[in-house]
């Protein structure tokens, strides 16, 4: 072997002759050894580096710009066949030189990624003749040289022999690798591969800022944790966490991420084995001396595990809408190592907070909660129920991959029941619900147990059975703070279609007033106030209701309980402020634990009086109505009594309330309130109705009651006085039971009148006698006996018999009987007095028998008035008398056991009338009897 000299033109301040001499006397001293070197760079050569040329070049420029301390540039450019790459930072040095001809040592120092180490042998797969000139000096490789260096043929390790050279580095610059290529190589081609890895170098290598190839520029610069590539055809930005490693992913120019599908483990340039992450990692691993491949081992897991913790900041760099996106997606792992980190980088995004939760924390997977249908803006709203529900929506394979829980729409309900939260809050959940029932995302059956607030402050389970209020908005604002149990009355401010369609039902005024539970609510109304709860609300509901029900109001509405001026009472007990009834009404009405009471004044004021009068409140006199009465239950004033007094109970009832609480000298008054209003004038005027009944007989007018008091134009003078002139039409006294004949409804009506006829001061004619006793017998009632009674005469006698046979007249004087033309044996009944014909009486003349056909004149009264002739006969006397206890008595005609009559024209005609069925005719056959003339019977 040779010892090669140096170019006389070149200095040499690194060394070389040094360095060469030393490989030369360790090849002569080792055969072996250069045999080893001749290996190694050819493994190196066609192996390891190969298509790493740029790769290896880029990151020593890098270090070298680290060393310098200024963010590098590089450029690359091909000048007749020799590829050129210029670039600034540290230039090379005695260390850098003595690397460059080692194959196995290199000279890099903390931190530096591979300045001047064993990848420089990457240049060899394109030049036999590399060099490197710096602003410090330079060196230059061969092939030939070292061939003849070594004095050998054939193949050489070409790197282990520097020689220096000229140190022409490029204006702004500091260094320059040339490397004139060898025939085989295509230039041209090399340069377009760099052009397509320059953007992955420059993100890779921080220290490089700039990069020209071949007349083309890429630049690199950072804002903040972004990353921004520009080349000269497209411009790329990556978010990046740089700490004990390096993750990145492509991001838009709005910064939101555009995940990878392939890359491969960059340490930190890239290596052959395939990540299926979505972000690049950029780390300093253990790899093979090729730099190919991760090196197994305990420290590859240990970086891999340190690696994944660092991905979760990554992760956190994003909006939490968008980091869904960096969580890998499933399938087959690219390598050994994508499958470690992928599990590991799993694990740490389920047990580390990334994941943001509604209520603006942050949590980590296993530990957040997404529900297993998707129903936009209920996650918000459940953010203070179900603790960790995550923020925005994610594919379901990427939950599951970070063990996020997955919880039903039915155990959200189960959560929410009992939850106290306010109606609004509810109608937001139902109106984002509705929306996913009416996509056909959530199938309106799982919501069965959805909680409904109610307007009494419950939330129940179950929509089916609520009732969703229709009305104003006063109503509804009424409605959301009453309490009625039993009730399910949905707030109105929570109301929503979404409950109607599982099973709500929607409900006005009128069927609110037809619920059974606010009825029970109203009727106890009172009692809860007097035991201390606030009636305020349930009034205003109910009143709110009735106006909006009209006047179409059920009756139980008068139990609701409102303020009246000492307490409180049920509002038909009520009497508004104005009311003409305070008028009417006597005093004692009003006192404490009086009847009724008056309403307060301010809350009279805040409520139209129709709307008070249709719940009760009084302002006249209130009517009592009764389509099917069935018994004598309607707290009306002698209602047993007057019921009693029908001839048949009533089919219906229309009647008049509180009549018992007019003053007594108020009566006019009152009788011409009820005459103002068709309703109650209606119920005065009804057929044995139960007002004209009681007033007839309770009221007082002019000192009496009205049934005392006749009508002007009535025929019943003597026995009734004329009411006295008090201001009132006609029509409203016989109303009032003022009379206008002798109808009787009540047994001391009946009582009464016989006791008028009893009184001697009384001057009654005999008709209007005769009327009265058929006007107590035709009533059907018994009144106790009179003390007295009125006979025919007109007079008042202490005994009489009552007349019951024509005959018995004849006999009697005027004041000994009892005229009865109707059912006489019920007056005497009544009158406790004996009948006529149970007198015992004796005819005690002889008399002769005559057949009717036997006498001429009655046949031919008989024929002129078309009379058939009776059977039989009669018997004659002249005279005729008769025996009564003991006193004798000439009569006209007598009855027995057979018919007599005296020998008289009056005496033949009654026989014979009576004889013959025609005894209103007796007086006209006696006319006849005495003058048969047609004058007569025209007469």
């Amino acid at each position: 072997m040779t010892t090669a000299t140096p170019e006389p033109t070149a200095a040499d301040p690194f060394g070389t002759a040094r360095l060469r001499d030393s490989t030369l006397r360790s090849w002569q001293d080792s055969p072996t050894r250069l045999i080893e070197d001749t290996n190694v760079e050819r493994d190196l050569r066609v192996g390891a580096y190969r298509d790493r040329l740029f790769v290896e070049l880029a990151q020593n420029a890098a270090d070298a710009a680290m060393a310098g301390g200024t963010p590098g540039r590089v450029r690359v450019s091909l000048v007749d066949r020799e590829l050129r790459f210029a670039n600034t930072g540290a230039p090379l040095d005695a260390r850098g030189v003595a690397s460059l001809a080692s194959l196995r040592a290199s000279g890099k120092g903390e931190g530096a990624v591979g300045r001047f180490g064993v990848g420089f042998a990457a240049v060899r797969t394109v030049s036999d003749r590399p060099s490197v000139v710096s602003t410090t000096g330079g060196v230059a490789f061969s092939a030939e040289r070292t061939r003849e260096a070594a004095g050998i043929a054939g193949d050489v390790p070409v790197l282990r022999l520097p020689w220096p050279v000229v140190n022409d580095v490029p204006e702004g610059f500091d260094t320059e690798v040339r490397l004139p290529l060898r025939d085989d190589i295509d230039g041209a081609a090399l340069l377009d591969d760099l052009k397509g890895d320059i953007a992955d170098l420059l993100l890779a290598l921080p220290w490089l800022a700039e990069a020209e190839v071949d007349g083309r520029v890429w630049t690199r610069a950072v804002d903040g944790h972004t990353v921004q590539i520009r080349g000269p055809e497209k411009e790329t930005r990556w978010l990046t966490h740089r700490g004990d490693v390096v993750w990145a992913v492509p991001v838009t120019d709005e910064g939101t991420p555009e995940p990878l599908g392939e890359d491969v483990l960059h340490a930190p340039t890239p290596t052959d084995d395939g990540l299926s992450l979505p972000a690049r990692l950029l780390a300093s691993l253990p790899v093979e001396p090729s730099r190919r491949r991760a090196l197994p081992g305990a420290e590859l897991d240990r970086a891999l595990e340190a690696a994944a913790a660092e991905y979760v900041q990554l992760v956190r760099l994003l909006p939490a809408e968008q980091r869904f996106a960096l969580v890998p997606v499933p399938g087959f792992p690219k390598s050994t190592v994508d499958a470690k980190l992928r599990d590991e980088v799993l694990a740490r995004l389920g047990s580390e907070p990334w994941l943001s939760t509604q209520d603006g924390g942050e949590v980590a997977g296993r530990q957040a909660k997404v529900l297993d249908v998707d129903v936009p803006g209920l996650p918000k709203l459940l953010a203070d129920v179900v603790p960790n529900m995550l923020k925005g929506a994610a594919p379901a394979q990427v939950l599951k991959a970070v063990s996020v829980q997955v919880i039903s729409i039915e155990e959200v309900l189960e959560t929410l029941t009992g939850a106290t939260r306010e109606p609004g809050w509810w109608h937001d959940v139902y109106d984002a619900l509705a929306k996913a029932v009416e996509s056909h995302a959530l199938a309106a059956e799982r919501l069965d147990g959805l909680p409904v607030p109610l307007s009494d402050g419950r939330t129940l389970p179950g929509a089916r059975g609520c009732l969703l209020v229709e009305g104003s908005a006063e109503l509804l604002e009424l409605l959301s703070d009453v309490d009625i149990p039993g009730l399910r009355l949905v707030h109105p401010a929570a109301s929503h279609p979404l409950l109607e369609r599982l099973g709500a039902k929607q409900a006005d005024a009128r069927e609110l007033l037809n619920a059974d539970q606010l009825r029970d609510a109203v009727e106890r109304s009172v009692e809860d106030v007097r035991s201390g709860l606030d009636g305020t609300t349930l009034a205003g509901a109910v009143l709110r209701l009735v106006a909006d029900c009209g006047d179409d109001a059920p009756g139980w509405v008068g139990a609701l309980a409102l303020p009246a001026t000492e307490s409180w009472r049920r509002a038909d007990e009520l009497v508004l402020p104005a009311s003409p009834l305070l008028d009417v009404f006597d005093e004692e009405v009003f006192e404490e634990d009086g009847a009724l009471d008056v309403l307060d004044e301010d809350f009279a004021e805040d409520w139209p009086a129709g709307t008070l009068k249709a719940a009760g409140v009084l302002d006249s006199f209130a009517l009592v109505t009764d389509d099917e009465p069935h018994e004598p239950d309607h707290d009306l004033p002698d209602e047993e009594a007057w019921w009693d007094s029908l001839p048949e109970p009533p089919s219906t009832l229309l009647a008049v309330r509180d009549l018992d609480l007019v003053a007594d000298d108020a009566w006019p008054a009152a009788l011409r309130l009820l005459a103002a209003r068709p309703e109650t004038w209606h119920a005065l005027r009804a057929p044995h109705g139960h007002a004209r009944w009681w007033i007839a007989q309770y009221a007082v007018l002019g000192g009496l009651a009205p049934n005392e008091w006749r009508l002007p134009d009535a025929d019943l003078a003597g026995l009734y006085d004329e009411v006295p002139d008090l201001g009132l039409s006609e029509q409203l006294l016989a109303a009032a039971g003022v009379r206008a004949d002798l109808t009787l409804s009540t047994v001391e009506e009946a009582g009464d009148l016989l006791n008028r006829l009893a009184d001697p001061e009384r001057a009654v004619s005999a008709g209007l006698t005769t009327r009265a006793h058929d006007a107590v017998v035709e009533s059907g009632l018994a009144p106790r006996p009179p003390r007295a009674v009125r006979a025919a005469d007109g007079s008042v006698v202490d005994d009489a018999l009552v007349l019951d046979v024509p005959w018995g007249a004849g006999a009697l004087a005027a004041d000994q009987y009892v005229v009865a033309p109707e059912e006489p044996e019920r007056l005497a009944e009544l009158l406790d007095l004996p009948l006529a014909s149970t007198t015992p009486a004796e005819v005690t003349s002889e008399g002769e028998y005559a057949p009717w056909a036997d006498l001429p004149a009655l046949k031919l009264v008989a024929d002129q008035l078309g009379i058939r002739l009776p059977e039989g006969g009669v018997l004659v006397h002249d005279p005729l008398t008769v025996s009564i206890e003991g006193a004798a008595h000439d009569v006209q005609w007598w009855s027995d056991d057979r018919l007599h009559a005296a020998d008289t024209s009056e005496g033949l005609a009654r026989a014979f009338a009576w004889a013959a069925g025609r005894w209103p005719d007796r007086h006209l056959i006696t006319a006849l009897l005495d003058d048969p003339s047609p004058r007569t019977l025209l007469a």
